[in-house]
């Protein structure tokens, strides 16, 4: 593990990186927004607007906006070029777990502790269907990076995947652009002639405790949990049905998050048991371990296009790389050679032949 950048803060229940710029945020038990550059290693701006802890962060892909969830029941829209909050979403009924735009179509989707989730056009600031079904918290709630799926994870013990084909059918027009009615139902999630917005369409069962958190995997038809239950699952799906893979023992206290590597076939998860632990994702073995003394993990965050991770903990957050991408290497300038290390081997580049030679093997 490579830390990159490391603050001491309150307790980080959220973090969202910019897509393009060297930016985190990060969201605090205390109820503060932070924007951190990570690499300057700066703190750019705080948003203080939300009363209580703030559990969901998210940045847009392309616009200047990000969104905030928190346990005062609002979710919040703000401009992080103007520095403020343009508005503010009421209709849930309880803490706000976690909040996440959609890739392509003007839409947030939100969680929360009323059992309930919450799909918003936050262009036309209005709530467009309410999925119904968990009946107890729902942990975390996200899109399908290319489909018209949802999936959500609740204290039920179990995972949805919804169906919400229907909603983009009624709510996005055939040219691509969104078609905003003012005059529809807020909560109509049933036309006229009876085709649900969101239906389900799976429903995974096999945790023995609460689920915390469940995501989608980039490419492939899989999708992780984290649990209660201390294990990290594996699923698969197609069209007609759902089903347990393979599961990952080790952690020994709640499982916060789980996320798959976009690039990698690992598994990155962290812990209440103060760790952060890396899968080989087909072997289903713990590949590393990463240990604070004291602090319990909540959240951990893939960037989009990079090799960098963020996690946050109990005194703070860290962003952090797996593996160093520039090998270790030395140049001899008497001789004009340049030695670095390459798989397993220390190698010689003669700069005036132009000759690379394995030089030394590394032992394991």
């Amino acid at each position: 593990m490579l830390t990159k950048f490391e603050t001491k803060t309150a307790r980080v229940k959220g973090l969202s990186f910019h897509p393009k710029r060297p930016w985190v945020l990060a969201s605090l038990h205390s109820g503060v927004i932070q924007l951190w550059d990570f690499r300057m290693c700066t703190l750019l701006d705080k948003f203080d607007e939300h009363d209580g802890p703030v559990r969901g962060i998210n940045f847009h892909t392309q616009q200047p906006l990000f969104v905030s969830g928190g346990d005062d029941y609002k979710i919040k829209v703000w401009n992080y070029k103007q520095k403020r909050c343009l508005f503010t979403l009421l209709g849930h009924l309880d803490y706000i777990r976690t909040t996440f735009f959609h890739h392509e179509y003007p839409w947030i989707l939100s969680c929360s502790d009323d059992q309930t989730i919450r799909i918003w056009n936050w262009q036309s600031r209005s709530c467009v269907s309410v999925l119904t079904g968990h009946n107890h918290y729902v942990m975390c709630a996200s899109f399908h990076p290319t489909e018209d799926l949802v999936v959500s994870a609740s204290l039920d013990q179990t995972i949805r995947v919804w169906d919400i084909a229907g909603l983009r059918k009624k709510n996005v027009s055939p040219g691509g652009g969104v078609s905003i009615d003012p005059h529809r139902s807020a909560n109509a999630s049933v036309d006229l002639f009876g085709t649900a917005d969101a239906v389900v369409k799976h429903v995974l069962e096999g945790h023995d405790r609460g689920v915390n958190w469940v995501s989608f995997h980039p490419t492939l038809p899989l999708i992780i949990s984290a649990a209660d239950d201390r294990m990290v699952k594996i699923w698969r799906m197609n069209e007609s049905k759902a089903w347990e893979v393979d599961t990952c023992r080790g952690h020994y206290n709640n499982v916060c998050c789980a996320l798959f590597h976009p690039m990698l076939e690992t598994i990155i998860t962290c812990s209440e048991d103060k760790s952060i632990r890396i899968w080989d994702m087909n072997k289903r073995t713990c590949l590393q371990t990463f240990r604070r003394d004291h602090d319990r993990f909540w959240v951990v965050t893939a960037h989009p296009t990079l090799n960098l991770f963020a996690a946050g903990h109990d005194g703070g957050l860290v962003v952090f790389k797996l593996e160093r991408e520039r090998p270790a290497f030395a140049v001899n300038h008497a001789e004009n050679q340049l030695f670095y290390v390459k798989d397993k081997y220390i190698r010689m580049l003669d700069f005036s032949s132009n000759r690379d030679n394995p030089a030394l093997q590394i032992r394991a």
